[in-house]
């Protein structure tokens, strides 16, 4: 899994227990899971359709940095299937897993459109 994306905690993070708010880390996941498919497809228009079982395993506090990993499960004809893991950047304890994001690639209608990709892309590769 890479670990692309990193967020520090701070006290807007916060529930009323101290602690990172489940709701801001989900908002924090679904957006990687759209710059992640955004940047596979090539395509700015792509919406969250699923997300599996939430799997909360720990905490995170005011302070702490967490870092946001995604990893391509499948490609399917108009989406793409990502699974999840957030981690404490400094402990490396993990703090949530999804193990299934999907994510549809749209067209200018507004309606699933297949992207005809079957394997992650790097845009290193895009550039030679």
């Amino acid at each position: 899994m890479k670990f692309h994306t990193r967020k520090w905690v701070k006290p807007e993070d916060l529930n009323a227990n101290g602690t990172l708010f489940g709701g801001r880390l989900l908002e924090w996941i679904d957006e990687e899971a759209a710059l992640y498919t955004i940047i596979q497809l090539e395509n700015q228009k792509v919406v969250t359709k699923y997300m599996s079982e939430i799997d909360f395993k720990a905490s995170a506090k005011q302070g702490d940095i967490v870092e946001i990993g995604m990893e391509v499960v499948k490609f399917g004809k108009a989406s793409l299937v990502l699974s999840c893991e957030v981690r404490n950047k400094m402990t490396h304890e993990t703090i949530i897993t999804i193990s299934s994001i999907v994510m549809v690639n749209l067209g200018p209608d507004g309606k699933a459109k297949p992207h005809g990709k079957t394997e992650v892309e790097y845009v290193v590769d895009r550039l030679k």
